[in-house]
């Protein structure tokens, strides 16, 4: 049985506040505020089951009212935060559901996380029992006194800490009762982990999961979204071909979609779901289907199509890109899938960690043309976008 994943978000402000004592996470970033880029982003993680907001006190309604009118389903609680941030985790870890296994804690004033940056670090958390984000630095990193130099750092064995962080459920509940009983507050959970003597994992984080502190990091934050922060987006183009054979499934994106015959192939010959993992992997530079599941392999008899696409989108991950769109042609002339589309977003939704609305799935025919028209099988079409992060 899979772990439920349940996320907080510090969202109650005890840092710096904007001109006007305004809480950063409800400053305005493009077309929505700051917090609700944030939870756009968790809502979007499919293993996140549950979202519990710690809001300052005097802001819960500001929140609720965020919540609502963005229709972020998967948020349970708002709960008030305490006077530091410990606290603040704290009380959100009291409001999470009995079931949750791992939880993720991620700022609500870092709004640009990729959803697959939540995904990489649950993955090390179940692993490891803890994992966080971090990027390596960048500039020379010096100890000071005054307005002196102490001391310069090798920076090859530093690395600058984000959230998300996640971790099982026991191990940042005995953490946060350590640092209660001793006292002690913290910036970030992992060290409250790392006190314990627990193995944090590192997972690389990304240069666009910024934190807003200051209103130029609104600026840069503005720069990411419109595409000029450094963003670089490439497409490619899938396509996949299957005669049909009797007593084998139909199986289109995922959906078992009732006919007289199936597909023929190796694995479930999901022909729309091979599309697109050519599609994504061409606009990587990374080879085709061919290359990472032969057909000359046993391993992959009969696989489920979507399982493969899920290790495509991780291998994508792996090398710094993640999907951003994806628009497929089923080109069949039997039978009719219109009933059956919704759900197939859906799956291949989920697959490669997108919303539902940017992924299009239509269908046409071949107009009794050739094989196709003639109804020995199908074929789907897909163009793929993806993004480099990190």
């Amino acid at each position: 049985m899979a772990d439920t994943v349940s996320a907080i978000v510090p969202a109650a402000g005890q840092g710096r506040r904007f001109g006007a004592g305004i809480n950063k996470v409800y400053a305005r970033l493009t077309d929505k505020p700051v917090l609700a880029h944030t939870l756009s982003a968790l809502s979007r993680v499919s293993a996140i089951a549950e979202i519990v907001v710690v809001a300052g006190p005097r802001e819960l309604d500001q929140c609720r009212s965020l919540v609502a009118r963005f229709g972020f389903d998967k948020v349970r609680a708002i709960v008030p935060g305490g006077e530091s941030r410990r606290q603040s985790v704290a009380n959100g870890l009291r409001a999470i559901s009995a079931e949750a296994d791992l939880v993720v804690i991620h700022d609500g004033a870092r709004p640009l996380c990729s959803p697959w940056l939540v995904e990489r670090v649950i993955e090390a958390a179940r692993q490891y029992g803890a994992a966080t984000a971090a990027i390596p630095l960048i500039d020379t990193v010096a100890a000071v006194v005054g307005d002196q130099l102490a001391g310069t750092l090798y920076r090859e064995g530093l690395r600058a800490i984000q959230t998300p962080q996640a971790f099982r459920r026991d191990v940042i509940e005995a953490a946060h009762a350590r640092a209660r009983a001793d006292g002690r507050e913290s910036t970030d959970d992992a060290s409250l982990v790392e006190r314990l003597g627990r193995t944090v994992a590192i997972v690389r984080g990304e240069r666009r999961n910024i934190k807003i502190t200051t209103p130029d990091d609104l600026v840069a934050a503005r720069a990411w979204l419109k595409g000029d922060g450094g963003m670089t987006l490439r497409s490619g183009i899938g396509y996949d071909v299957h005669q049909f054979a009797p007593g084998r499934p139909l199986v289109l994106a995922g959906v078992n979609v009732p006919a007289e015959a199936g597909l023929l192939g190796h694995s479930d010959a999901d022909v729309i779901a091979h599309a697109v993992m050519d599609a994504l992997l061409g606009a990587a530079g990374r080879g085709d289907i061919g290359q990472l599941f032969p057909d000359s392999d046993a391993r992959y008899a009969d696989a489920n199509s979507l399982d493969l696409l899920r290790t495509v989108a991780t291998n994508l991950v792996a090398s710094g890109w993640v999907p951003e769109h994806i628009d497929t042609t089923l080109i069949m002339e039997q039978p009719r899938i219109a009933p059956h589309v919704p759900a197939m977003r859906r799956r291949l939704a989920e697959a490669v960690g997108l919303p539902e609305e940017c992924v299009s799935i239509k269908a046409t025919t071949n107009e009794g043309l050739g094989a196709l028209g003639r109804g020995e099988g199908a074929a789907a079409l897909a163009v793929a976008t993806i993004r480099r992060v990190g």
